[in-house]
């Protein structure tokens, strides 16, 4: 597992430069940095623009890889619209423009425990998704502990849901979906087919897809600190988006 702090910021130059690889990116904690609440994420000028150009020069290579509902990157990166799967999975929308939807199960208990803790604690922020709920603790962190008890039990009583550990946020969502999964079905269509994947991720739920594209013969970036799967490093955002802006305004190899 990768732990030790350096920067592969070239060698993911290297690789965004190479006309034959798919580019899937997370974006909270990667793309933008985080913030205290969700809504209070920003993302740089310049960024989205790259993105553009970068999907561009892939023939449309390029997805993006959230927690967020596909609509939420939407709104986050108007006007450009790529492909995207949201919800670590839940949904997915190809390079074709067709939206995939996965079924989900039951998460209301959870959502009903997610919210009586939070009208005790106004620190914390529920956050529902399509067959998913988060809580969020950025705000309280003192509360980590009661809020993995409480959302643990509540999750335990739910068939077919998972609870991941996010950065500082605990996430109730199918456990049949992940982030290895969406970037495993991108693959198999236009125009990520044949192409060595790339993923770029910062916390434990991006791990699924770091294990996917190694295992695939690509690379995962792990932005930030921590141990991980990913065999190349990048200190934070904004040495990614370094990386990106870079590539994006290099000329193309062909």
């Amino acid at each position: 597992m990768l732990e030790t702090a350096h920067d592969d910021s070239a060698v993911l130059g290297s690789l965004l430069e190479n006309p034959g690889c798919a580019i899937f990116l997370d974006f909270d904690g990667t793309l933008v940095d985080l913030a205290p609440t969700p809504d209070g994420v920003c993302l740089e000028k310049g960024v989205a623009e790259a993105l553009a150009l970068l999907a561009a020069r892939h023939q449309g290579a390029l997805a993006i890889i959230s927690g967020r509902p596909v609509a939420q990157i939407d709104a986050m990166l108007a006007p450009l619209v790529l492909p995207v799967a949201g919800v670590h999975g839940v949904e997915r929308r190809g390079a074709d423009g067709q939206l995939h939807v996965a079924a989900t199960p039951d998460v209301s208990p959870v959502l009903a425990q997610a919210q009586a803790l939070a009208a005790l604690h106004p620190g914390l922020l529920v956050e529902r998704k399509r067959g998913a709920v988060a809580l969020h603790y950025r705000l309280a962190p003192e509360l980590e502990q009661l809020c993995v008890q409480q959302m643990t039990a509540a999750v335990q009583a739910c068939p077919g849901v998972l609870l991941l550990h996010g950065k500082m946020v605990l996430e109730a969502k199918p456990a049949a979906t992940n982030k290895g999964g969406a970037i495993a079905a991108f693959m198999t269509e236009a125009p990520f087919a044949g192409r060595r994947p790339v993923f770029a991720g910062d916390d434990t739920t991006d791990e699924a897809g770091f294990a996917f594209v190694e295992q695939a013969g690509g690379q995962g970036v792990k932005v930030g600190s921590g141990a991980s799967a990913a065999s190349l490093r990048l200190a934070s955002p904004a040495a990614l988006r370094a990386v990106l802006l870079a590539a994006s305004s290099t000329p193309h190899k062909e």
